[in-house]
């Protein structure tokens, strides 16, 4: 498409650089200081690097390669590249949860961008959290951007069998408390299922984010999908880099790429791929920046209509790496047809429907044809009820389909600390059809919303053969996980929500074909208890945790700040 291309003149950067003053002298001096010199940065576009290498995220390993090679490419293009460290939010390691620091992420990418003389950015992530909270803060400033996924990791392996990563680990965390497996092969399953740099090869939250980030128009087509370890992904590192410095020029912002067309996409590109349930909170958020409104009822409505026909783990059989070689996020999105909205614009300036033209599938089996789904709708559903007002989700295609329409009585956790003390116990009044109920785990309770919501299968109820139960709570799950578990129940219990209420043997009704949650017991009852109810005293009394106990919205608003929500407000910063 044909664009009116900025002057030098024109560059936000110029404000730093191309004027005649006391400032800009200082700004041009200590740019000297570093080594560099008129003929680097004068009259170019300055590029911004956000890069969450870090030395604990095992996603972003070859992020500061990566860098290298984005620079690369920015330098080919005729432009400046600076690389700004921000906060890499570790899923592994980080802990109660990387839901907690989301914000902080978003918060940290929109200042860097508004305070330094940055003219475009490169939004270096992966890994769960870091993939929305780039994008958030970039959507709040609003100068030309574009997201670099940092690719899935490689398949694991273990005796001739293929690991995916999370998947198996509550896989075989199962068999090994149910005595199935021994320490040894714990340790070689250990050994093997994580081999290389990338984020998990499964369907969890990092490989759906970076497919919605394709979705959304934000990425280099096709680049959501390569892994990690293969050389195209320094290639797409090095095209990344040459095109944000385009995209400057042509002044290409995301407030022109993130319409309700673009979300709406994303959502379909989710429920196809049969993606894990905190795309939810995180597109809510993300369209939030973007002034876009998205009830639950959006993401019901597009699983009703989108077919799953991503065969990859935990729904499915496969990984990323055989997603890849079956023809990528393209070829899925060309089977979607008209079920996208193909005339969206993208970062690279041609529409969703350009990008995917000639797409193709190369085994039918890894992306399926929509005459041959893995599933007749999207993997998610929203449910409300008495139980949860504001909604609730559950991953159908992770589920068991005789649990989908289930009554039971409850077995309440007041957190995952009486969980863990009781959950294997051998006096447990539980049996298969009890409903476990977790509660102190969402927003404000967690705090920051842990992945805790697949609660495990009591010990003596594996050992008898049971794979899985209805599981409810106001917590999250990763993406890799599996079982009937009703996730984000809103508002949560901390909060006061119907879930505070709930006591052992109420009577718990799920209906997803109904799309309903219920609580079974008089209202003159919960009347009573909430009467005796006392909301808990918060986790954290300073610094960002109290910040965030404040201001966090419930799962239903996409766990954004209160304050940080829409566009705008903020000047640009005066130099003087």
């Amino acid at each position: 498409m044909s664009r009116t291309r900025l002057t030098a003149e024109q560059l936000r950067s110029h404000r730093w650089f191309g004027v005649d003053n006391l400032r800009s002298f200082g700004h041009k001096s200590r740019a000297k200081q570093m080594g560099f010199d008129a003929q680097d940065y004068a009259g170019k576009p300055v590029i911004g690097i956000v890069n969450t290498w870090s030395d604990i995220n095992p996603c972003h390993t070859h992020f500061r390669q990566r860098a290298e090679d984005v620079k690369r490419g920015v330098w080919q293009a005729g432009g400046f590249p600076l690389e700004l460290p921000a906060m890499s939010l570790s899923e592994p390691f980080q802990k109660p949860t990387t839901m907690l620091y989301r914000n902080m992420l978003a918060m940290e990418t929109e200042e860097l961008l508004r305070s330094y003389p940055i003219d475009g950015c490169v939004l270096m992530g992966g890994c769960d959290k870091t993939t929305p909270g780039l994008i958030m803060g970039a959507t709040s400033v609003d100068l030309p951007s574009i997201f670099l996924p940092a690719g899935p990791m490689l398949k694991g392996r273990w005796k001739g069998t293929t690991l995916g990563s999370g998947s198996d680990t509550w896989k075989y965390w199962a068999q090994r408390r149910a005595g199935t497996i021994g320490d040894k092969e714990w340790g070689e399953i250990e050994d093997g299922i994580a081999r290389s740099p990338g984020h998990c090869m499964t369907m969890g939250t990092a490989s759906t984010m970076t497919a919605a980030a394709e979705a959304l128009g934000l990425t280099l087509s096709g680049g959501s999908s390569i892994p990690a370890a293969f050389s195209n992904h320094p290639q797409l590192a090095v095209a990344t880099g040459r095109h944000i410095v385009e995209m400057v020029w042509d002044d290409l912002r995301p407030s022109e790429v993130l319409t309700r067309e673009a979300f709406e996409n994303a959502i379909a590109v989710v429920m196809a791929m049969g993606g894990s349930t905190n795309s939810v909170i995180h597109l809510v958020a993300m369209a939030g920046r973007a002034e876009v409104e998205l009830p639950l009822e959006t993401f019901d409505d597009a699983s009703r209509k989108v077919p799953v026909l991503a065969n990859i783990r935990p729904s499915g059989e496969y990984l990323m790496e055989d997603f890849y070689d079956a023809g990528g996020l393209r070829g899925l999105m060309a089977e979607l047809g008209e079920l996208l909205h193909r005339e969206a614009l993208t970062v690279n300036g041609r529409t969703l429907g350009e990008n995917v033209e000639g797409a193709e599938i190369h085994d039918p089996d890894v992306i399926r044809r929509r005459d041959n789904p893995l599933s007749e709708q999207g993997g998610l559903a929203v449910l409300r009820g008495s139980l949860a007002p504001d909604g609730c989700v559950i991953k159908t295609t992770a589920a068991s389909p005789h649990l989908l329409q289930h009554k039971g009585r409850a077995l309440v956790f007041d957190d995952y600390d009486d969980m863990d003390a009781r959950i294997d116990a051998e006096d447990l009044d539980v049996d298969e059809n009890t409903v476990l109920v977790l509660r102190g785990a969402g927003p404000l309770g967690g705090p920051g919303m842990p992945e805790w919501g697949m609660l495990p299968i009591p010990k003596r109820l594996l050992q008898k053969g049971v794979a899985d139960m209805v599981r409810i709570s106001d917590a999250r799950m990763s993406g890799t996980s599996y079982g009937t578990c009703v996730l984000h129940v809103a508002p949560e219990s901390f909060a006061g929500g119907p879930l505070a209420l709930v006591r052992d043997g109420d009577l718990i009704e799920l209906d997803v074909p109904g799309r309903r949650l219920d609580l079974h017991v008089p209202a003159d009852e919960l009347e009573r208890r909430r009467a005796e109810w006392k909301q808990p005293e918060p986790v954290f009394t300073r610094g960002y945790g109290k910040l965030f106990g404040k201001h966090i919205t419930q799962a239903d608003k996409g766990c954004d700040f209160d304050f940080l929500s829409g566009s705008g407000g903020a000047p640009e910063p005066a130099i003087h």
